[in-house]
């Protein structure tokens, strides 16, 4: 079986290409979700502050009623098959982005 491989090395730049691109982009992903954490834990440790010393009244029943329907049946997985639509779109390395984008998320 001869193989030319000359002929594979455009192929094999694309697939280098995209791991490489699927991997900035999970670990920037996990870096910027890891800071949006953060946020959000300051700004309950803040709301939670207001609300103890009496400057505001949280109504935590309304809070939970618009946000849970955020995680209930499909919504999460929906919006990851949606963030993974415009980050591979129209790219040809798209199968070695994917797994690139996974392993960043992994190693962020």
């Amino acid at each position: 079986m001869d193989v030319d491989l000359p002929a594979l090395f455009p192929y094999a730049e694309q697939l280098g290409f995209g791991l490489v691109a699927g991997f900035a982009v999970g670990y920037a992903l996990k870096k910027v979700g890891k800071l949006a954490a953060v946020a959000l834990g300051l700004v309950f440790i803040l709301v939670q502050t207001l609300a103890y010393v009496g400057f505001i009244t949280v109504n935590w029943g309304e809070v939970q009623a618009r946000v849970d329907p955020l995680f209930e049946g499909d919504s999460l997985t929906q919006a990851w098959q949606g963030l993974l639509g415009v980050l591979t779109f129209n790219l040809a390395f798209a199968g070695a982005f994917v797994p690139g984008l996974v392993l960043g998320l992994k190693r962020g």
